[in-house]
């Protein structure tokens, strides 16, 4: 006799999830569509490049300041260090570790830095050995640095052929009384009174250590070492603590200001010159840039700031030049001071800090495979440094890192970007993601609305439509123009189109979800790189979703580079907080894209966005009920909110403007019932329904306040807890069931720390969501339809908003 079993276990349900959004046949249709989108935009010569700025927040410590407010920290600089150099050994190799400085927002004490990695598209190394680069944070400081400065400096004048007579020790100011005369170049009259420069030596009499060492170099074609003199007879630094070469006295040395704003030249066809020993002539100061290298010891690490210049061929020239003389001298360096020019031969990665986060802006690609490699091998670098996607708040609520997944548009090089070659593609884009609120909200974060990081340019502003719609056929009618002439139209044209519209409340150009800053600005050449930048994606918790996120983009530009899209914009006016902020709203017209795109003969399947839809608009609960001759389904989830920066405020350290988050939105969604018997209410107001377009099926928001602050609008009104949903039977005049969501911990308890991982985290949200708790007895239903009557509203139908009733 043989005796056997067999055991199976069958998933018969599963919610999409971000751990694993997609089947492995799932993902090679997405795969698929990539390869064709790519097909699609070759074969229309497109010219389509897109690059990012994924952010990522430490896995160890979710309660530092610096991964939650502040832009830089001690941690978060240890570990972009470790990130930023396993970028820069699998993408960098030959190329060099430039550590600039970077953005200096207002209230902050200090400019950021940036950690930039630059090479070669051609192969060819710009660094050989990357032993020499020291790292000014890990690497313990090295006694002698002060010597090593002088005899790196000393070593480089000596390759480039300069005599030492030019290198230039430069001193701390020991009397900042009188800067603003003794700063002034040689032979001009003096306004003081008794002024003698020939005393101003006792001035400097205690002063006899140099800071750095500074060697006068430009080039503009020819690189040229002009001879500087000072009436105060030494190089004298501005007073600070920024490196020496942002504090050189400038207006010492020359009448009129240097001219370093030339355009920068792309030419993806020439190829990049073998760097070179420069021969560098010698001149008088006359009619020359006041532009030079600069070297310097601070934190026991030898700093090399080197010049702005105009050309990528100078660049290569200084960095062969340093590496010579470092080689030579055995001292490692940091590299710091001005980029390399904007150049299509020169690849750049960033690793840069951003409030709570590490933001890295990567390297543009042209192709489906590059955007695949490139987006997963940095998730993994990252994971690997200790770094995550992905947080959890204090009640367990699953979020992004906080900041952004930006994604930019345009081209090789500028004379490339579609958007330039092809205006009404922007227009196009423009117009589309207007009628369409989900790509605007189903992708972006929870800091959402006219005064956030990235609002919409209809939101905020009731004229701002119509003032698109007269932007955008100007737009149409120059671009025809220009086509019929058999021309081109204008690049510099759209900037000025559309710059003042894209833009904030405030007219802040940078934060809007249409980011033209570097697309055609007429007013530098950092601005004319022709970049579209879209601000309203946040950083989605796995790679496969960022990497869908970008499908969508390029299946949408491909659609309107064959198919301009010229539909009338939406006065949506209060309707699009009130039907989009909810799931149902954003649901159904993302339903409508994925329409659009499949009749446009590109197969982008719903079901691809299934996990967005879950990790946006997250389960709270669901409870069944039974009632006499009907099974009724209530289940609530988790809408979006705006958060609205307020007023300024005087604070301890100056006026700041503080954003409330004190209001959250969540909608109910009730099936089975028949709206003439059945009431769905809220803390014992009645929800105003609407329904699906499904038998038995509706849905409705509701606004509430989760925690009170001691500044926000509307201060009194307390918090709203706990939620209890009740489906009231109107014949019977009884409660038939509902549920109960705890806006706070049921027990009181105050979480202190976010959740260690996941599970905590599903066991916190777990806690507050209860199938009980609903209202007993009789109730008066004439009394709660009153108490609906006063509460409804007509600028937001669909909603319930608890800040406009009374207590029970």
């Amino acid at each position: 006799m043989e005796f056997s079993f067999h055991n199976e276990v069958r998933r018969i349900h599963e919610d999409p999830r971000t751990t694993r959004p997609y089947t492995d046949a799932q993902w090679r249709r997405i795969d698929g569509l990539g390869q064709s989108i790519d097909e699609r935009l070759t074969a229309a010569d497109v010219r389509l490049t897109m690059g990012g700025e994924p952010t990522f927040v430490s896995v160890d410590d979710a309660t530092a300041p610096d991964w939650n407010t502040d832009a830089d920290g001690e941690h978060k600089r240890e570990l972009a260090d470790t990130l930023a150099e396993k970028l820069r050994e699998r993408y960098a190799g030959g190329g060099i570790v430039h550590r600039g400085q970077g953005k200096w927002y207002p209230g902050e004490p200090l400019p950021r830095w940036n950690i930039a990695l630059q090479w070669r598209k051609d192969g060819v190394a710009l660094w050989q050995d990357p032993a020499l680069f020291a790292d000014p944070w890990s690497d313990e400081p090295r006694r002698g640095a002060d010597a090593d400065a002088e005899a790196l400096a000393r070593r480089v004048t000596q390759t480039l052929g300069i005599p030492n007579s030019r290198l230039l020790p430069a001193y701390e100011d020991p009397l900042a009384a009188l800067a603003a005369e003794v700063r002034k170049p040689v032979g001009e009259p003096t306004d003081v009174e008794g002024f003698d420069e020939h005393d101003l030596a006792a001035l400097d009499r205690d002063i006899d250590t140099p800071t750095g060492w500074v060697l006068p170099l430009t080039t503009d074609g020819h690189w040229t070492s002009p001879v500087w003199t000072f009436r105060r007879g030494r190089l004298v630094l501005s007073p600070g603590t920024s490196p020496i070469g942002l504090r050189l006295p400038l207006d010492s040395v020359s009448w009129a200001p240097p001219d370093l704003t030339a355009e920068p030249s792309y030419l993806e066809e020439s190829p990049l010159r073998e760097p070179a020993v420069p021969d560098v002539s010698l001149q008088g100061v006359a009619a020359t840039p006041t532009t030079a290298i600069a070297f310097e010891a601070r934190d026991g690490q030898v700093h090399v700031f080197l010049p702005p210049v105009a050309h990528l061929e100078d660049y290569t020239d200084l960095l062969h030049v340093l590496e010579q003389a470092a080689a030579a001298t055995g001292i490692r360096l940091v590299i710091e001071g001005y980029s390399a020019p904007p150049d299509t031969r020169l690849e750049q990665l960033v690793v840069t800090p951003d409030p709570g986060v590490i933001e890295v802006n990567v390297q543009p690609v042209s192709s489906w495979a590059q955007q695949r490699e490139l987006t997963t091998t940095l998730y993994d670098l990252a994971r690997s440094s200790r770094l995550s996607t992905e947080k959890f708040d204090l009640d367990g609520l699953h979020t992004g890192t906080g900041g952004g997944n930006h994604i930019t548009i345009g081209g090789i090089q500028p004379i490339d970007s579609p958007l330039l070659r092809r205006p009404d593609l922007l227009a196009s884009l423009i117009a589309y993601w207007q009628r369409h609120p989900s790509l605007s909200y189903l992708f972006s974060g929870r800091f959402i609305g006219p005064t956030s990081q990235a609002p919409r340019f209809d939101e905020g502003r009731p004229e701002a439509v119509y003032e698109m719609e007269v932007a955008l056929r100007e737009l149409r009618r120059l671009d025809a123009e220009a086509a019929a002439s058999g021309g081109a139209t204008r690049p510099w044209i759209v900037d000025r189109a559309l710059r003042h519209l894209l833009t904030d409340l405030t007219g802040n150009t940078h934060r809007a979800e249409f980011c033209i800053d570097k697309l055609y600005s007429p007013d530098s050449s950092r601005g004319r790189l022709g970049l579209l930048e879209l601000r309203g994606f946040e950083m989605p918790p796995h790679p496969e979703l960022a990497l869908v996120q970008a499908l969508l983009v390029r299946s949408i530009i491909s659609w309107f580079w064959d198919t301009p899209y010229d539909e009338p914009l939406v006065r949506w006016g209060t309707r699009l907080h009130d039907e989009f902020l909810l799931p149902h709203g954003t649901l159904l017209d993302i339903e409508s894209v994925v329409d659009d795109l499949n009749r446009a003969g590109i197969p982008f399947e719903q079901t691809w966005l299934d996990a967005f839809a879950e990790f946006r608009f997250p389960r709270v609960g669901l409870t069944r009920i039974s009632a006499p001759g009907a099974r009724i389904e209530l289940e609530l989830r988790q809408a979006i909110e705006p958060w609205h920066v307020l007023g300024e405020e005087a604070t301890g350290s100056g006026t700041a403007r503080y954003v409330d988050s004190s209001v959250e939105r969540m909608q109910v969604t009730v099936r089975g019932i028949d709206e003439r018997r059945h009431l769905v209410t809220c803390n014992g107001v009645p929800v105003p329904l609407t329904s699906t377009g499904t038998l038995g099926e509706y849905y409705a928001g509701v606004r509430y306040r989760a925690w009170q602050p001691w500044s926000a609008l509307h201060p009194s009104i307390e918090v709203h807890s706990p939620l209890t949903f009740d489906v009231i039977d109107t014949h019977s005049e009884a409660s038939l069931g509902g549920a109960t969501y705890h806006v706070v911990h049921p027990g009181g308890r105050a979480y202190e720390h976010p959740p260690v991982n996941a599970f905590e985290a599903e066991a916190r949200r777990a806690s507050r969501f209860d199938t009980h708790g609903h209202t007993p007895g009789r109730v008066d239903v004439g009394a709660l339809r009153e108490r609906g009557r006063h509460a409804a509203s007509s600028d937001y139908p669909h909603t319930l908003d608890l800040r406009r009733t009374a207590p029970a």
